[in-house]
């Protein structure tokens, strides 16, 4: 299976926050030698610029007249996912509160998710050895034909505690609070909203460790692959 750069495979891993799907890809990637894409950087970061430009976030029509000015490129090595704007590093910046409270605005947008939805299939389709793609409607609208599709949940208090300890120190209830908030806007806007497909494959990581997680997505590769 270490030689999976040979197999071709594009692997969808979807879910809300907290549920472990940024560490979980990036080591499946690393492991099976795969690109790695996380297309949560990116709607934070056109959401990072449309903050920088002054753009009313309360505005969709005002977002979507300039959604398609940012260039945003994303790094697709799961060692180092690096991501620009229009050449500026903005990995940090695309993690402050400010952002991630703006984030499921911006990305309710139609024009928004047409854009950046082409940057995703690119990327994946230019990936030539395959591709860990995470985010919230990767596997029913990105790339619905991809190889396999894994839906990751955990339960709200699980995963208030692992974005307490990933923003260093935050109040758990009131991080318990903000992701349900997330999680009804994501799943209830109007264009790709937040959802399982109906041919994925769920994994409810409340009860396991990181490694644990990994190791279930990359036997689910395994067995995908020896499928064929």
């Amino acid at each position: 299976m270490e030689n999976g750069a040979a197999q071709p495979v594009i692997v969808a891993i979807d879910g809300p926050s907290g549920t472990g799907k940024s560490s979980t890809s990036k080591a499946v990637a690393a492991r099976l030698g795969l690109s790695y894409l996380d297309t949560g950087a990116q709607y934070r970061a056109i959401t990072w610029w449309m903050v920088s430009n002054g753009i009313d976030i309360e505005d969709p029509t005002a977002i979507a007249a300039v959604a398609g000015k940012p260039e945003i490129v994303s790094g697709t090595d799961p060692a180092d996912p690096t991501i620009t704007v229009d050449g500026v590093d903005v990995a940090g910046p695309i993690r402050t509160q400010e952002v991630t409270s703006k984030v499921s605005a911006v990305s309710a947008v139609p024009e928004v998710r047409s854009r950046i939805t082409e940057l995703q299939r690119a990327l994946a389709a230019s990936a030539g050895q395959g591709i860990v793609v995470e985010g919230r409607d990767i596997g029913t609208t990105v790339l619905p034909d991809a190889d396999l599709k894994i839906f990751l949940t955990a339960s709200p208090e699980a995963r208030a505690a692992r974005r307490s300890g990933e923003l260093k120190g935050a109040d758990v209830q009131s991080t318990r609070e903000a992701l349900i908030k997330r999680d009804a806007a994501d799943s209830s806007r109007k264009t790709s909203p937040l959802a399982k497909a109906d041919d994925a494959v769920e994994v409810d990581t409340t009860e396991l460790t990181l490694v644990q997680v990994i190791e279930r997505v990359v036997a689910l590769v395994g067995e995908k692959r020896a499928e064929r």
